[in-house]
């Protein structure tokens, strides 16, 4: 608890049987922590078996793997569903260290932010902790991109650290996301569009062989998907389009199926 609010640690996990349980344990160490949920995006390895000894945690499994962005919907539908004041998502290949949890959170349970991201470029921590160069370079690129196009003037779009209010997440329309990794865009972008600002801290990170990564392939993939969300943002400013990313929940009847509407 912080301030009388439930603060809830959720884990969007594919394989990570070899560093779930080191997270666990510093995510448990911050004392403001409830409870745990971790998702499993249906692992080929002992990760949903490994979460279900945890004590102090929830686990759902996929049944099928779905992908990252529909790993997050789960997540967040569960910690909600669980009482959850304060939301943190902390990646469980202990890429990010959960010591930053209990400054994010306060941010969130003082009043002062509704999102905080721990941001890896703040502080120069990226390259110092083994990001690649030529993903550093990626990331600072589609970042100005995307400041440019949103008007924000955020140090990453693209860290795997983040922190919701409640009330911002029973706000966005997060079902109509995509269901990959470009769903972490498209979150920023949805927190935009409803006028919140947003924080950042700080954060270390560290690069190794069991942190999760994309390849190069689904990392371009993944570049030009952050590059449409902006622009389909810009658009939207522009009144030249209309995504249902940015429709808030309910705005849709249930005869009409939700869709971007564009005079283009």
């Amino acid at each position: 608890m912080l301030r009388n609010k439930k603060v809830i640690v959720v884990m969007p996990a594919y394989n990570a049987e070899k560093t779930l349980l080191q997270t666990y344990r510093e995510v448990l160490e911050q004392e403001i922590v409830d409870l745990v949920v971790v998702v499993d995006d249906s692992s080929s390895d002992r990760t949903t078996a490994i979460a279900k000894s945890l004590p102090q945690t929830v686990v759902h499994t996929h049944a099928v793997n779905s992908g990252y962005g529909a790993n997050q919907k789960t997540c967040y539908r569960y910690a909600l569903a669980h009482g959850a004041d304060i939301v943190i998502m902390v990646h469980p290949d202990y890429q990010y260290t959960p010591r930053l949890i209990p400054a994010m959170a306060s941010l969130i349970g003082n009043g002062l932010y509704h999102c905080v991201l721990g941001s890896r470029i703040l502080g120069g921590y990226a390259l110092r902790g083994g990001m690649p160069v030529w993903k550093y370079i990626a990331n600072r690129v589609l970042t100005c991109a995307e400041n440019l196009l949103t008007g924000a003037k955020l140090s990453e779009y693209h860290t795997g650290y983040r922190a919701f209010s409640r009330e911002l997440l029973e706000k966005l329309p997060l079902e109509n996301n995509s269901d990959d990794f470009v769903f972490d865009n498209e979150m920023l972008a949805q927190i935009l569009w409803q006028g919140y600002q947003i924080a950042e801290i700080s954060c270390p990170t560290k690069y190794f062989t069991e942190a999760s990564s994309i390849n190069f392939q689904r990392s371009c993939k993944y570049g030009l998907g952050c590059l449409g969300v902006a622009l389909k943002y810009r658009l939207a400013k522009m009144k030249l389009c209309r995504p249902s990313l940015f429709i808030p929940k309910g705005e849709f009847s249930e005869e009409k199926e939700p869709g971007s509407q564009c005079r283009l």
